[in-house]
């Protein structure tokens, strides 16, 4: 087990019902192993919810009322049956029609446009030139009042499909970026306000920063140097990217003199000028240390941290799951500032969850059991204010 950390208060918010209704989500396939493809997100306090396996999408305020539901006509009908219903003066039901199915990858902006991601039908899929990369997949665009459905490709709206989307954003000035899984490595898109594609950044593997063996104090040799682009996040304002790197050395084994695994032995995160395509000074990421005891001895595994996400007060998150929730690394760059807590969270009972980062840096989750999805934060900015306070 890990060192004792403190953890960060749970608030409990709403819950939301399994069910067919407008106000429900589909997850009745939950107990089954495969993907699911229900994401939350939050923008300004309100809540928004792709539930891929209705092919409908819910924004929700901090006490769960319905504000906006927008279904696709040809696979969802609400239960009253029309198009447009309003429920009160701040509720919309908005019927979309949109060839392809909802892939549970969600993102808003202050304009309040919803972003999410979208498989289209085989018969419009497209393969790169050496026919190993299927492009397969776009990004569904919403307006605020559902008013202009489109979606966004490679180019832009109506553009050619990505290759397999890792994960969207959106900066706070409005602008959607697109991180694709590439064959030797990721490729990020840069999108304007207007949709249409301002840049287009390959992040190859045999690229990015390399680290030698003495500074890590091991005896490989650089031969035996493996890495893995963990994530791509970008910069809340400035035209940058952050990307996360983990190493891992060969290991050999002392009597065969063969290699006999890998060892992690590092992360760094890089930021990336993306109109000079040159690298900023590196950050260092601590691991996560799990303690296990066997045989009246200590042992001792490091494990990285999957790059969480980036506020615009430019604090870094990092996470890892743990057996009793997960364990939160928050690092400032620049400074000294590094704060470790634990979000407590009980997996036996939960069957499915999705978290979110905002660009505030409060935690948001919806956490499913056999009996409801429940939604909770965590406000980690008020902690961050609390700890430059102290």
């Amino acid at each position: 087990m890990n060192s004792k950390r403190i953890s960060i208060a749970e608030t409990g918010l709403f819950e939301i019902n399994y069910g067919n209704f407008e106000e429900q989500l589909n997850l009745f396939d939950i107990p089954k192993p495969g993907n699911i493809n229900t994401v939350i997100t939050m923008r300004d306090g309100f809540f928004y919810i792709v539930n891929g396996e209705s092919e409908k999408v819910l924004s929700l305020n901090s006490y769960g009322d319905l504000l906006s539901l927008y279904y696709n006509e040809d696979y969802y009908a609400p239960s009253n049956g029309n198009d447009i219903r309003a429920k009160s003066s701040s509720s919309i039901w908005k019927s979309l029609s949109y060839p392809f199915l909802l892939d549970g990858k969600i993102t808003v902006d202050s304009r309040k446009f919803i972003y999410c991601v979208g498989v289209v039908p085989k018969e419009r899929n497209e393969q790169d030139e050496s026919g190993n990369l299927l492009y397969s997949q776009v990004v569904l665009r919403i307006s605020s009042d559902g008013s202009t459905v489109d979606y966004i490709g490679q180019q832009g709206p109506g553009g050619t499909p990505f290759p397999n989307i890792k994960n969207i954003y959106t900066t706070e000035n409005n602008e959607l970026v697109v991180v694709c899984f590439q064959n030797d490595g990721l490729m990020v898109f840069w999108f304007g306000t207007n949709g249409f594609l301002r840049y287009q950044i390959p992040v190859k593997l045999s690229s990015v920063p390399k680290i030698t063996p003495e500074s890590v104090n091991s005896i490989a040799s650089q031969d035996n140097l493996y890495l893995t682009l963990e994530n791509i996040v970008p910069d809340c304002y400035a035209e940058r990217l952050y990307v996360k790197v983990d190493y891992y050395f060969a290991h050999i084994d002392e009597e065969s003199k063969t290699q006999s695994g890998i060892d992690y032995v590092k992360s760094m995160v890089y930021p990336l000028n993306i109109e000079t395509g040159l690298y900023a000074e590196s950050l260092s990421i601590a691991s996560y240390e799990d303690y296990v005891t066997e045989d009246f001895s200590k042992l001792v595994y490091h494990i990285p941290y999957d790059f969480f996400g980036i506020t615009k007060n430019n604090w870094m998150f990092f996470i890892v799951t743990t057996e009793n929730g997960f364990d939160l690394q928050m690092v400032q760059p620049g400074t000294q500032n590094v704060i470790k807590r634990t979000l407590n969270v009980n997996f036996k009972d939960t069957l499915y969850y999705s978290l979110s980062l905002s660009s505030e840096g409060i935690i948001s989750a919806l956490l499913c059991d056999k009996n409801s999805a429940k939604v909770v934060w965590w406000r980690t900015d008020n902690l961050i204010d609390s700890v430059l306070k102290s």
